[in-house]
């Protein structure tokens, strides 16, 4: 008993050996490269910048409040501001508002690139709360304050910026560039991302790689790491919302029966929100932890150089950390819309409910339904997919020269940048080019701060004037880049 006792706390103590020897020796595969000079700004890019902001592209989920005349002035924007491009691009217009420039390159054989924007915005939802106006403040202290400053109109203008410049300056791309540029990705790209990217199909094209917007620079966001992080998207997840209806007899309120419509559905919506569907690691996260666990603090380091053997613990801590890392983590529960009744004192005989759920890699929509039927376990509960339906997207490598283009421009605008792979967590027009290219990247070069979170989608929306020039710095970097995409 002793000797099967002291032999256990050996192996023990190797093991624990071990574990904190695989974290002494989990070093930093981070790439070191140099800064590059930075470029001079072209005159008046602030100015064009405030000008798009404050024409009002807003989608809606109602198509009858859609103002044609705004995007009309959009496209005029577009046409006055960047004359180079709209005339010695070859320009495609689909639905009217959604935009395809083609740069040809002097050597068709290579793969071309597509880098992509849109040019919608989210309507406002809390004008009053808003300490600026949405659309016409203009510079503030430095700030360039507006509903698409974050989303996504910093992307698309700085993408103009970079390209009008390098036409001017006469450079010719060796590769073949697309610009794709929607107007309706905030509900879902069908009018505008889609029919382009059926187009290109058409065309046979195959892309090197995409770029979309998606991820960003993070700063004192990441537990156990302090400083700045920029994140470069290879998943996105999936998307899917389903109907809950319950039909019973109603009635008088000073009557009610032992359970009407709105307690079984309640009901359900609380069996549904109470029992989630399960932790996962994904490809995403695995590359996070690789990339940037060997900075993190020792404690951090020591679970993340041992994460296939701490995986539960890992998931379980981020599920608990912010609603952000729990999302990171699982496909998420939201209930957005609970309907029934129609006056105070009459028992409904219909109520009903919408859950949204964003599809971790991994799962389905289908598993999504299957997880409904197991947790509610009611007949009178009717389960229907409510809208559009979309899977989880591939997932991108990262052991290629696109991913080592797309990090190494990172690096060269961002000195001392710290990079790593990680999953959107919601969804972007890149996801409906997946038969263009395996390689899809979802990164926009702009800082999200504990100060500037809450205003994507949200209130005072907004980006210093120096990142926005430093975004128009990226976009030019890597579109002079891309013919060395080979030799990366």
């Amino acid at each position: 008993m002793k000797k099967s006792l002291l032999l256990l706390l050996i192996l023990l103590f190797l093991f624990v050996g071990f574990l904190f020897l695989r974290a002494c020796t989990f070093t930093s595969n981070q790439l070191q490269v140099d800064s590059i000079e930075r470029s001079t700004i072209p005159i008046g890019a602030t100015e064009r910048m405030v000008e798009a902001i404050g024409i009002r592209t807003v989608s809606f989920e109602n198509t009858s409040d859609f103002d044609s005349s705004q995007f009309r002035l959009f496209n005029q924007f577009l046409y006055d501001s960047y004359p180079s491009v709209f005339s010695q691009l070859e320009h495609r217009t689909f639905n009217e508002f959604s935009h395809l420039l083609k740069w040809q390159g002097t050597d068709q054989s290579l793969e071309p690139v597509v880098l992509m924007a849109h040019l919608d915005v989210v309507p406002i939802a809390s004008p009053r709360k808003w300490s600026v106006h949405p659309f016409t403040e203009g510079v503030k202290e430095g700030v360039i304050y507006g509903r698409g400053t974050i989303d996504d109109k910093t992307s698309l203008v700085s993408i103009l910026e970079a390209t009008e410049v390098l036409l001017q300056e006469g450079h010719r791309p060796i590769r073949t560039i697309y610009f794709s540029f929607g107007h309706d990705e905030e509900i879902g790209g069908k009018r505008g991302a889609i029919p382009i990217a059926k187009y290109l199909e058409e065309q046979g094209v195959k892309a090197a790689f995409v770029i979309d917007e998606g991820m960003a620079i993070t700063e004192d966001l990441i537990p156990g790491y302090d400083g700045s992080l920029a994140f470069i998207g290879i998943a996105e997840k999936g998307y899917t919302s389903v109907k809950l209806q319950v039909d019973m007899a109603g009635g008088h309120s000073s009557q009610p029966e032992r359970e009407t419509a709105i307690d079984v559905l309640a009901t359900a919506v609380s069996n549904v929100k109470h029992n989630p569907l399960p932790l996962h690691m994904t490809e995403a996260m695995k590359g996070f932890i690789n990339q940037v666990g060997p900075v993190m603090d020792f404690k951090t380091k020591f679970f993340f150089a041992n994460a296939d053997v701490f995986e539960s613990l890992l998931l379980d801590k981020y599920q608990k950390a912010s609603s952000a890392g729990n999302a990171s983590v699982r496909t998420t529960t939201s209930p957005t819309i609970f309907e029934s009744g129609i006056k105070d004192n009459i028992i409904p005989t219909h109520a009903e409910a919408v859950i949204n759920f964003r599809i971790i890699p991994g799962e389905t929509s289908y598993d999504v339904m299957d997880h409904l039927e197991s947790v509610i376990n009611d007949e009178r509960v009717r389960l229907e997919i409510h809208g559009v339906r979309g899977e989880p997207s591939p997932i991108s490598p990262i052991d290629n020269s696109a991913y080592a283009l797309i990090n190494t421009t990172i690096k060269e605008i961002f000195p001392d940048m710290m990079t790593a792979s990680n999953l959107v967590l919601g969804g972007t027009d890149s996801r409906h080019f997946t038969s263009i290219s395996p390689n899809i990247y979802r990164f926009a070069p702009y800082r999200i701060t504990p100060d500037n979170l809450a205003c994507f989608h949200g209130i005072d929306e907004r980006i210093p004037v120096t990142e926005y020039e430093e975004a128009i710095r990226f976009y030019k970097r890597l579109i002079t880049k891309c013919s060395k995409l080979d030799a990366l």
